[in-house]
């Protein structure tokens, strides 16, 4: 295990498989002093998180093998000023839910959790300094630049609310209060970064790093989308789920360009195979706990009797059936697609084995956590749930006290009636006092 790396070597660790750099220099001055590098990645509480997620969570681990210390960032109130995503009501159950499904993640890529620290937005985002500084950035920001910062990630409306434009400030603000180096995000947070290193120094802070990884596509081409269920698989859906959706995917004989099976591969199962391989080599860097309490199978997809090198397998199924093709690196398998010597019924069979594979422990987690399930429940509830009837009130008697009542006013009633009124004497007549 090479725990002594140099600058050169913990660079190449932070940044490989990125799809961009934003201030590389920064990251290399730090490690040529000596220090590590503080970085965090940060994610809103909004719609169920999907195998998208993937991508960032396990280049996590090359930040921790290069001794990077890395904060997880749930941000709660970008949740709710994100127009129209969560309901301000929903979003502390959904930032339990991201928790859980994170965690779980992490654990089942042999990342260890103990060495991340999760932090919720709100903890630091209500006080007074950020808020200050929030309102001292307002004041500089034009409502041009703050459209345009949020204009990929911000969902966008006809009628746009004040909330969106505040987005990209708070999350260049979050840079200087979680006290980080360079900040880790999708290339549609691009942005947002140059954003950040525009006016983080027009308010006397440091102008930090920024890495940024490719975007996945969707299983149906474009954009792999929390509001269209067909483009995505969420990390909880059940195996047949998977498998239809696969199914559906577009994946066109010999279309390497647009094919969202492909991308996974390149972006997903492929490095999460050199990642276990480089594992079983004792290739961690200075993390020397990575792999220790790893749930589910921790195996590279590849066959027992792979030749060395094999990053990914692809078995021939059916009376098409052959010998598996084995794949060095992700160009010679989209190199073979597109010379149409991997068919598309072949390439959808291995990536539902690989997914089914990587969702199997965190879908046993969920079914072990009664707590996780409650939770579940809060974050996303049924929009066709029945509201449960309302129960109808039972009456209870309550007898009237003595002499109250219906019964006893129908009683006094007929006594007066029958009995006869009582004598009048002489002395009391009327008249009788005064005669002569």
């Amino acid at each position: 295990m090479a725990s002594t790396l140099d600058v050169g070597a913990k660079y190449d660790l932070i940044t490989r498989r990125v799809q961009e750099v934003l201030g590389g220099d920064l990251i290399k001055a730090i490690l040529a002093e000596g220090r590590l590098p503080k970085a965090y990645w940060g994610t809103a509480p909004t719609g169920r998180p999907h195998i998208g997620y993937f991508v960032p969570l396990t280049k996590i681990a090359d930040f921790l093998r290069a001794g990077v210390e890395v904060k997880i960032l749930l941000a709660d109130v970008h949740a709710f000023l994100d127009n129209l995503k969560a309901p301000l009501e929903l979003v502390a159950h959904r930032t339990k839910y991201y928790e859980f499904i994170l965690r779980t993640v992490f654990t089942s890529l042999g990342i260890p959790t103990s060495k991340l620290i999760f932090v919720q937005g709100s903890d630091y985002q209500l006080t007074r300094e950020y808020n200050l500084d929030n309102y001292r950035l307002c004041a500089t920001v034009t409502e041009h630049d703050a459209k345009k910062a949020g204009a990929e990630v911000v969902k966008q409306v006809e009628s746009p609310l004040i909330s969106g434009l505040l987005y990209p400030g708070l999350q260049a603000l979050d840079e200087q209060y979680l006290g980080v180096d360079f900040q880790f995000g999708g290339i549609d947070q691009r942005k947002i970064f140059t954003f950040a290193e525009l006016y983080l120094p027009r308010l006397g802070y440091a102008k930090r790093a920024h890495l940024m990884n490719s975007m996945v596509p969707g299983l149906m081409g474009g954009k792999m989308s929390s509001s269209d269920p067909d483009s995505k698989i969420d990390f909880l859906d059940p195996p047949e789920a998977v498998k239809r959706k696969i199914k559906k995917a577009f994946c066109e004989e010999g279309n390497i360009t647009e094919n969202g099976l492909l991308a996974f591969i390149k972006a997903v199962l492929i490095p999460i195979s050199q990642l276990r391989i480089e594992r079983r080599k004792g290739e961690t860097g200075v993390d020397s706990e990575e792999g220790q309490g790893a749930i589910g199978d921790q195996n590279p997809f590849v066959d027992d009797d792979a030749p060395e090198g094999t990053v990914f397998t692809i078995r021939r199924e059916g009376k098409f059936g052959g010998p598996p093709s084995h794949y060095k690196d992700y160009q010679e398998l989209e190199d073979d697609f597109s010379a149409k010597k991997v068919h598309p019924g072949d390439l959808k069979t291995a990536v539902n084995k690989a997914i089914d594979s990587l969702l199997a422990p965190i879908r046993k987690a969920f079914a072990e956590s009664p707590e996780w399930q409650q939770i579940e429940k809060l974050a996303y509830p049924d929009p066709n749930a029945k509201p449960e009837p309302k129960k109808k009130k039972e009456k209870v008697y309550h007898p009237p006290p003595p002499g109250k009542g219906k019964n006893a006013q129908v009683t006094k009633t007929s006594t007066e009636s029958s009995e006869p009124p009582p004598p009048i004497s002489e002395d009391t007549q009327p008249g009788a006092a005064g005669e002569l």
